[in-house]
């Protein structure tokens, strides 16, 4: 404060932080520190005041981390986080078992700036990380959450979700039900944790995405069964999987918009999706747009992760493709709000209360199946003629 006086605020002085306000926008300045114990393995009980650089980098994460620059441009760099950085490696600072002690959720920091950057993480740093993996269970939900969802979402996560499955499972154990899994089928060369990471290299790098391909399998474990020839069969594991899917998103309080398109997509991933006008429509009506050009794209992926011979299903889904971009090029009718007619116009027919929205669904429903026109006249005629 002495330093910068008045255009320096105390905006965290228990931390030893000020922010400063500069003709380019306000910068945070931190004195020297070093950490007190860590008895939650998440924040130091204390913090002390230090004079000295040294250790002050000493407690941070990774060595990529821990460097310093002065107003020269001068780096300091006491643990070669540069040349780690130039060789793409990972390394946690000093004893890595200590820094994950400290802050369990750099295990999770770790795995993301992997699966983001593309890092190679060190042994010392790998061994640490499965050896203290337990210690996530001490972490705040929405904490892991936060890291998951970026990790997901990076270059290298499929690598990342291969090599530390047994951290993941840490938190969501129903995971390490997959691995291994045989499934028994001619239509898979892979087992259900194979097929899941492979159905996840050919899904674009959107969280919604990613996580519906990483969970669209996920209740085949407890659906399996095999017949006479020993041939695997998973009947109903898409609504098992729905339920599982919802308990995982939930147990990291993922937010309800997330959480219900994903289940939603894992629900519906396999079910098969007439390649007609009248078929497409249905879809459209139950999923509107975006989400069935999701389950579209979900389909694709689960599909070239299944055994070559079957990759033909990739012209079918082609072909729902065009006819949704066909019905949305004409604007076809699939929501109410499209519909030829509203409310009013069948109350003026004599409609009142809950039979007002149930005819004007009904409605949709003979236009989205090409029974009428959605034309105002001829609906109206139609609803005159209709079981209520």
């Amino acid at each position: 404060m002495a330093v910068f006086g008045t255009a320096a605020f105390p905006t965290g002085l228990k931390h030893g932080t000020v922010t400063v306000k500069t003709e380019e926008g306000t910068v945070e300045v931190t004195t020297y520190r070093r950490d007190g114990s860590y008895l939650d393995h998440r924040r130091p009980e204390t913090v002390e005041f230090t004079a000295s650089l040294k250790e002050d980098l000493l407690r941070r994460d990774f060595t990529i981390n821990a460097m310093a620059m002065d107003l020269r441009g001068e780096v300091c760099d006491l643990y070669h986080g540069l040349q780690d950085l130039e060789l793409g490696i990972l390394r946690c600072v000093g004893d890595a078992e200590q820094r994950l002690e400290e802050d369990a959720l750099r295990i999770l920091r770790g795995l993301r700036f992997a699966a983001c950057i593309g890092l190679q993480i060190e042994p010392g740093t790998t061994t640490a990380i499965h050896a203290k993996k337990d210690l996530l269970r001490q972490i705040a939900a929405e904490r892991i959450w936060v890291e998951v969802a970026k990790l997901l979402t990076g270059g290298d996560a499929v690598r990342i979700l291969r090599e530390y499955v047994d951290v993941f499972g840490v938190f969501w154990p129903e995971l390490l039900d997959m691995v291994g899994v045989d499934q028994k089928n001619k239509h898979h060369i892979f087992d259900i944790w194979e097929h899941t990471l492979h159905a996840m290299t050919y899904t674009e790098r959107d969280l919604t995405l990613r996580c519906a391909v990483l969970l669209h399998d996920v209740g085949k474990p407890r659906c399996m069964t095999a017949d006479e020839e020993g041939v695997g069969h998973f009947y109903g594991h898409p609504e098992v999987g729905q339920e599982i899917a919802d308990e995982l998103l939930r147990r990291l309080k993922v937010d309800n918009a997330t959480r219900e398109t994903v289940t939603r997509l894992v629900a519906w991933h396999d079910r098969d999706i007439p390649r007609t006008d009248r078929g497409v429509r249905r879809a459209l009506r139950a999923l509107g747009e975006q989400d069935l050009r999701r389950l579209l794209a979900v389909k694709k992926a689960d599909n070239l992760a299944q055994a070559p011979e079957y990759h033909t299903i990739q012209r079918e889904i082609d072909k729902a493709e065009q006819i949704l971009d066909h019905l949305i090029e004409r604007d076809a009718c699939v929501t109410l709000k499209q519909l030829a007619v509203s409310g009013r116009d069948l109350m003026e027919l004599g409609a009142s209360g809950p039979t007002v929205g149930r005819g004007l669904n009904q409605l949709l429903d003979a236009v989205v199946d090409g029974v009428v026109e959605n034309e105002k006249e001829t609906l109206l005629k139609y609803y005159q003629t209709m079981e209520r």
